[in-house]
């Protein structure tokens, strides 16, 4: 017996399994779409993760437990010919859909086309504009993201010893 053919659908990544299941609801049976959960990378938690003598670059890590939300956002891309970032408008969903990409290799398929879509309220028309809208990521919402989460870690990582011996342990 001849196996069938998947029917291809455009991939939609939204942050929440919520929002999901609603988005999913309003796009219909053309579309599948799947959650990231937060972020998928992070700077690695037990060393310092930005090289403050090579422009303070970061380097990112997959985040504990993403590699199962990966591997699954992997095999519904297996038959994807759209894929649609649909993160949150603000700077932290901007770099979730960044991070996305590096980590699924988004940006070496060649067969798979990146839109990335915003909507500021979830209903049917605002999706659909959305989807009929898509533009480019903002470096300068990844960069703002970038920064500010280096500089937390950075001042993180040097200041929590010092605040757990002269103040409380795992402050």
């Amino acid at each position: 017996m001849a196996k069938a053919k998947t029917k291809s659908k455009d991939l939609v990544v939204v942050e929440s399994p919520a929002k999901a299941r609603t988005v999913g609801r309003f796009l219909g049976s053309e579309y599948e779409v799947v959650a990231s959960i937060g972020h998928v990378r992070d700077l690695p938690k037990r060393k310092l993760g930005v090289d403050v003598d090579n422009g303070f670059e970061p380097t990112y890590v997959i985040a504990d437990g993403k590699e199962s939300v990966l591997k699954d956002i992997k095999k519904s891309l297996a038959s994807a010919k759209i894929v649609y970032l649909a993160t949150d408008p603000d700077r932290e969903g901007e770099a979730i859909s960044w991070h996305l990409v590096e980590a699924l290799g988004l940006n070496e398929m060649k067969d798979v086309e990146l839109r990335r879509v915003v909507f500021h309220e979830i209903t049917k028309r605002a999706i659909q504009e959305a989807i009929d809208d898509p533009r480019e990521l903002s470096e300068d919402l990844i960069n703002a993201q970038q920064a500010r989460r280096a500089l937390d870690f950075l001042v993180g990582f040097n200041l929590s010893p010092l605040l757990w011996k002269k103040v409380r342990r795992g402050l």
